[in-house]
């Protein structure tokens, strides 16, 4: 099985917002970078995205490291998701009784069927610090919200 590493960051201007995704799939000495957008979108969604698209990116089953700089993604998909599903995708409510529905749902059960044919370790890393590929799908992730803005303008 082959080892890769993907790096993601997500970006939105405003949240919600203009949005986009980046990561960078290595493998060996080959790097790939792939990034995209939604013109309204949150922070959190492109992060997740992000992640899938890499993981979809892959065209065989392979030993990959996530490296994101998102506690969500991360406390999603390694301690909320298999708790999530066993309670129909409902979560407790913070300080109340009762149960609401899971935010991104959708994205979240992508990333779950995109994961299943990988070994996946996820590992954190700070934001905008010292991580130079985290730092570039940073860079990457925000033109591609920023881009759409001027598209929606005339002269």
């Amino acid at each position: 099985m082959k080892r890769v590493s993907l790096v993601t960051d997500g970006a939105c201007i405003g949240n919600p917002g203009p949005g986009g995704w980046a990561c960078i799939l290595q493998y060996g000495h080959h790097k790939k970078e792939l990034f995209g957008c939604a013109p309204a979108s949150t922070n959190n969604r492109m992060e997740l995205v992000a992640v899938i698209e890499g993981l979809k990116a892959l065209k065989e089953a392979c030993e990959v490291t996530v490296v994101t700089d998102s506690q969500y993604v991360k406390q999603g998909i390694t301690e909320w998701l298999p708790k999530w599903k066993e309670a129909g995708w409902k979560r407790s409510r913070k300080g109340k009784s009762g149960t609401k529905a899971v935010l991104n749902q959708d994205l979240w059960e992508e990333l779950d069927k995109a994961s299943q044919r990988h070994v996946i370790s996820w590992e954190w890393v700070k934001g905008h610090a010292s991580h130079e590929d985290n730092n570039l799908c940073d860079q990457l992730a925000f033109r591609a919200a920023k881009m759409q803005m001027s598209f929606g303008r005339s002269a």
